[in-house]
C-alpha cells in the first residue's frame, strides 16, 4: 500500500467523523427518524400484526398465528360496502372542499395588508377547536325540528315540515367538507401567492381573456397544490371516523367507523386490526394513485437540469 492511500484512509475517517459531529449529511434527522420509528412506525406495526394472530383476554394465544381473520375480513360483502362508501364520501367530500377552497386562496393571492391577515385568520382559526367540537356544532345546527337550521326556515316559512338532514349521507358531506376544508386550503394558498404573475400577464397581452388565464394558466400552475390537497383530504375523510359516526348515526358505518367498534366496542382486536390493515392498504393504493397522475400532470413543472 503506497503512501498516499495510507494517508488518504485518516482523511476519509476523519470526514465522517467531522460530518457526524459538525452535523453534515442525514444525521440531523436521526432524532426525528428515531421518534417516527418508536411512536408512529412501531404501534402501527404492532397493530397490524394483531390481525395475523388470535388474541386471548389481551394475550397472544400460543402457536395461533393464522390468516384467518384477513380472510374473514376480505371474503365478508358488509366490508367490501363499507369500504366503498368510504372512497365515495372521501371522495365526493374532497372534491366539494376542492371547490370551495380554491376561490379562498385566489382570493388570498389578490388581497393585501390588513385584508389578507383577517382572511388568513378565518383560514387557520378552524383548526383552533377540536374536530370533535365542530362536529357536535353541525348537530345542534342539522337536528331536528329544534334544531337551527330547521327553526330558521320554519319560521321564516320556506319550509313547511322539518327537514331530515342528520343521520344522513348529506350531513356526513356537510360537516367533511367544512371540517378538513383548511387542510385543502393551506396548499392552494402556498402555490396561488407565490405563483409567477408574468405568465397570466403575457396571456392577457397576447389576446387571451380573464376566463381563459384563469383555466388555461392559473389552474395549470397551482396542480401542485391541488394534488397536494386532494391527497391530505382525501387521506383525513377515508380514514375518518368521528364524523361518520356522529352525523351519520348509528346505522350509518364506514370502514373507519367499523375499526373503531371492533376494537373499542366488540374488543375483537384481531377483526379490528384485519380492518385497520384493509383500511390502511386501500388508503395507501389510493394515495399513490393521487400522486402518480398529479407527477404526470405536472411534469410540464420538472426543469431539466
Amino acid at each position: 500500500m503506497s503512501d498516499a492511500t495510507t494517508t488518504a484512509l485518516p482523511r476519509r475517517r476523519m470526514s465522517w467523523r467531522r460530518r457526524i459531529l459538525e452535523g453534515g449529511g442525514f444525521w440531523p434527522a436521526v432524532p426525528a427518524l428515531v421518534y417516527l420509528a418508536v411512536f408512529l412506525v412501531a404501534p402501527i406495526v404492532t397493530l397490524l400484526g394483531f390481525g395475523f394472530v388470535t388474541l386471548d383476554r389481551g394475550q397472544v394465544a400460543d402457536g395461533s398465528v393464522t390468516l384467518e381473520h384477513m380472510a374473514g375480513v376480505l371474503t365478508d360483502p358488509l366490508v367490501w360496502r363499507l369500504t366503498w362508501r368510504s372512497f365515495w364520501v372521501a371522495a365526493v367530500a374532497t372534491t366539494l372542499t376542492l371547490i370551495l377552497a380554491y376561490p379562498v386562496a385566489y382570493a388570498f393571492s389578490h388581497v393585501q395588508g390588513i385584508w389578507r391577515t383577517l382572511l388568513l385568520v378565518a383560514i387557520i382559526s378552524p383548526l383552533l377547536t377540536s374536530a370533535l367540537v365542530r362536529a357536535y356544532a353541525w348537530i345542534v345546527i342539522l337536528g331536528g325540528r329544534r334544531g337551527l337550521l330547521n327553526q330558521t326556515l320554519l319560521s321564516t316559512g320556506l319550509i313547511d315540515q322539518p327537514l331530515q338532514i342528520l343521520n344522513t349521507s348529506m350531513a356526513v358531506l356537510i360537516g367533511m367538507t367544512q371540517i378538513h376544508l383548511p387542510f385543502m386550503i393551506l396548499p392552494l394558498l402556498a402555490v396561488l401567492a407565490e405563483r409567477d404573475r408574468r405568465f397570466e400577464e403575457a396571456s392577457l397581452n397576447l389576446g387571451a381573456g380573464q376566463v381563459a388565464t384563469f383555466f388555461k394558466v392559473v389552474v395549470p400552475m397551482s396542480l401542485p397544490g391541488i394534488v397536494a390537497g386532494f391527497a391530505l383530504v382525501f387521506a383525513v375523510s377515508y380514514t375518518n371516523f368521528i364524523i361518520p359516526q356522529l352525523l351519520g348515526g348509528g346505522n350509518y358505518s364506514t370502514l373507519a367507523v367499523q375499526v373503531y367498534e371492533q376494537t373499542i366496542v366488540v374488543l375483537d382486536w384481531s377483526r379490528g386490526a384485519a380492518l385497520a390493515t384493509l383500511l390502511l392498504g386501500s388508503c395507501f393504493v389510493m394515495i399513490l394513485l393521487i400522486t402518480t397522475v398529479g407527477a404526470r400532470l405536472t411534469r410540464w413543472s420538472e426543469v431539466p437540469r
